[in-house]
């Protein structure tokens, strides 16, 4: 359905986007990822055609938005991060204005708007001025016009912004129920509505693509995601002698209790390795027992700030402070 390749955008000397390649089939949600400033809103803003790119391609359902701009913006729906809403229209005088840009069919107009005010929850303020209404509201407003027309595409920039937390489960919902006849784009900084209803994320950093996959594989570009936790009866030197033919390398607790004669232990993985059988049968068979055994995941938060290179960032920052203190 979506189609960049070699995507460049470039203001002066400051590369926003840095030689962008990817695709999103039909009916996938792809969610963008990154800090502020990392490229996202500028990618948006190119496949919606709104803004040109200094190099690149980017086909929207077989039409180039820069080759065939009418054509492949029909295609499309858009929710920026600033909803484009005129304050002293009510609900729905705006929708009908929005339809009418977008060459609504009138025998299809009325219909179709009462459709999309009960999908985005604002049938009670259809009567009401944009001025009036809540932050939320508004927000919800821009969703419906991105809406309007049913288009194939729909590319949303921070969908959930200024909504209480009933507000984004109920958008997070309609998401996943408008993926059934559309493909979505979105970007938001609200880690767990990406994971919740995206198939495929991308991650970016200065204008650069680090990571592209579905929320469950993104631990796989991180070595030792996931964390082994065990609580054994045996010494640190028993336990080392059982790990060692399986090249594992364990990281000790400190606290052990010689008195129970328990070791703690932690020991980093993949996922394309899963080592938790293999372990189990290395201490059975050496008849030390296993007391207690759990693992942990990364977590989407996790991965972001790995990627990103956020974390080393905030640890360095942490260290000063602590040396100023």
């Amino acid at each position: 359905m979506i189609e960049v390749k070699n995507l460049v955008k470039q203001y002066g000397d400051h590369l926003a986007v840095d030689n962008l390649s990817f695709t999103v089939q039909k009916g996938q949600v792809l969610g963008f990822l990154g800090p502020n400033g990392a490229g996202k809103s500028t990618t948006m803003n190119i496949l919606t055609g709104y803004i040109s790119a200094t190099e690149g391609t980017v086909v929207v359902d077989g039409h180039d938005i820069f080759e065939e701009p009418e054509e492949a913006k029909k295609c499309i729906g858009y929710l920026p991060e600033l909803p484009p809403l005129y304050p002293d229209m009510t609900v729905r005088e705006y929708l009908n204005f929005v339809a009418d840009l977008k060459k609504v069919k009138k025998s299809d107009k009325a219909q179709m708007i009462n459709k999309i005010l009960h999908m985005t929850k604002i049938t009670d303020v259809s009567g009401r001025l944009i001025k009036h209404l809540s932050k939320g509201y508004k927000q919800r407003v821009g969703l419906a016009q991105a809406i309007v027309g049913f288009p194939e595409v729909l590319i949303l920039d921070e969908p959930t912004v200024g909504l209480d937390p009933m507000q984004i489960i109920e958008i997070r919902d309609l998401i996943k129920e408008l993926k059934k006849n559309h493909t979505i784009i979105l970007s938001s900084h609200i880690l767990s509505e990406v994971s919740a209803v995206c198939d495929q994320i991308i991650i970016m950093n200065k204008g650069k693509l680090i990571v592209s996959d579905k929320a469950d594989h993104l631990s796989n570009h991180i070595s030792g995601s996931n964390q082994l936790h065990l609580q054994v009866k045996g010494t640190k030197e028993v336990i080392q002698n059982i790990l060692g033919p399986l090249n594992v390398v364990p990281e000790f607790d400190s606290k052990e209790d010689s008195k129970k004669g328990l070791t703690s232990l932690s020991i980093s993985y993949g996922d394309e390795h899963d080592i938790r059988e293999e372990i189990f049968f290395a201490f059975s068979k050496a008849n030390c027992a296993i007391v207690e055994m759990q693992t942990t995941r990364m977590s989407l938060e996790d991965i972001f700030l790995e990627v990103t290179k956020i974390r080393k960032k905030m640890k360095i920052r942490k260290r000063r402070k602590r040396v100023r203190r």
